[in-house]
């Protein structure tokens, strides 16, 4: 069997790529990564929202190709039951996936107001107010999981999709110099302290800088 390949983009500004690639991590699945370039059209059209359909990151796995990051994520779930990427109980699992919808669809004054930037740091950075009512919903959901299941992850004793899912929102959050409760913080440095995310950040930080400063979502 071929080894699975996951297409990213950039590790720096790339709060897709993240997500997906950080689930394929969790699922302790053996891949190579395929970066395309930041010179590549392809790619500043997928960053810009310019392209058709958002197809980075996408996974190739066992001949069957898989893009956008919940169905990644749904993937790696059904070929790695074991990882516990979803939440064993079924009350738990469902609520799982609601909060991973709610981010897949939802905040978009966060997404174009506060667009990820791992290496950048904006002391007092001036929220707007509709940024701040995502970021006060946001804290809602960490507070209901953390108290709901226990911590230190949303749901429970180990990282699943939901940690992935909103891993972006952290490295925002540290970015933007963004102001949360205790718990949330705690929760920030439990995702940053993650080997993948270090792993990650690490890579982004000696990522080239040959992309422009970019506000919009990718």
């Amino acid at each position: 069997m071929a080894k699975a390949v996951l297409t990213i983009s950039s590790k720096n500004y790339g709060a897709w790529a993240l997500r997906g690639w950080l689930m394929c991590r969790l699922a302790k699945l053996d891949f190579d990564e395929h970066v395309i370039p930041p010179d590549d059209p392809a790619m500043k059209a997928e960053m810009l929202l310019l392209s058709a359909s958002m197809r980075v990151p996408s996974l190739d796995h066992d001949g069957i190709h898989v893009w956008d990051t919940l169905a990644i994520g749904e993937y790696l779930h059904e070929i790695k039951p074991k990882a516990g990427l979803l939440p064993a109980d079924r009350k738990a699992r469902a609520h799982c996936r609601a909060i991973c919808g709610e981010m897949h669809s939802g905040f978009s004054a966060l997404r174009s107001s506060l667009p990820m930037n791992i290496k950048a740091h904006f002391p007092g950075f001036k929220v707007w107010s509709r940024a701040q009512a995502d970021i006060d919903r946001i804290e809602a959901i960490w507070n209901e999981c953390l108290d709901t299941y226990g911590g230190p992850y949303l749901f429970g004793d180990k990282p699943c999709i939901a940690d992935a899912m909103f891993a972006p929102v952290v490295t925002r959050f540290i970015t933007y110099d963004v102001a949360i409760d205790l718990p949330c913080v705690a929760y920030c440095e439990t995702i940053m302290a993650l080997p993948a995310m270090k792993e990650w950040v690490a890579a982004a930080e000696e990522e080239p800088d040959e992309i422009d400063e970019l506000d919009a979502e990718f």
